[in-house]
């Protein structure tokens, strides 16, 4: 897998509390978008520093981010970053959902995969850290690669 592009913007926004006296947010949102494409059919990328990246630039201290995968056939999820771990998810994926052909739309089983998966997670924001647990990392999963075509995640950070 491979990173092709990085895309950033940052918006401040302040709200008023209705019917009440009004009172200035200091909530603060940032946004990243990396394009990553595969070579592999079915291949895991630790993309854990790409959101920390977007969570410094942000200057963001508590809050949270939102990271997803902006495809059907992808995936953003969290686990232990150990490739014995990522082969036995492949083994796991091809024996319960097999790219066999013998489904109704022709690349159901990436989208299959997706859903076990999840389209994204959240993460709690502490002190400008990420809050992890032992061995935590982000993930990108792809379903469908195995061509130059790239898929867009996106990192969304909001807090204070």
């Amino acid at each position: 897998l491979s990173v092709i592009q990085k895309y950033e913007t940052e918006t401040h926004t302040n709200m008023s509390q209705p019917k009440t006296e009004p009172k200035q947010s200091a909530n603060k949102t940032y946004l990243a978008k990396i394009g990553i494409t595969s070579k592999k059919k079915v291949a895991f990328r630790n993309i854990t520093h790409f959101v920390s990246q977007s969570l410094q630039k942000s200057g963001i201290k508590d809050g949270f981010v939102n990271v997803n995968a902006m495809s059907t056939t992808a995936s953003v999820f969290i686990n232990d970053d150990e490739s014995g771990l990522h082969k036995d998810f492949t083994q796991f994926l091809s024996k319960q959902v097999p790219d066999n052909g013998k489904y109704q739309h022709k690349d159901a089983a990436a989208h299959i995969k997706r859903q076990l998966f999840g389209r994204g997670v959240m993460v709690a924001v502490t002190d400008g850290e990420l809050d992890f647990g032992p061995w935590e990392q982000i993930f990108y999963g792809e379903f469908d690669g195995g061509s130059d075509q790239q898929k867009q995640v996106l990192i969304k950070v909001i807090g204070v």
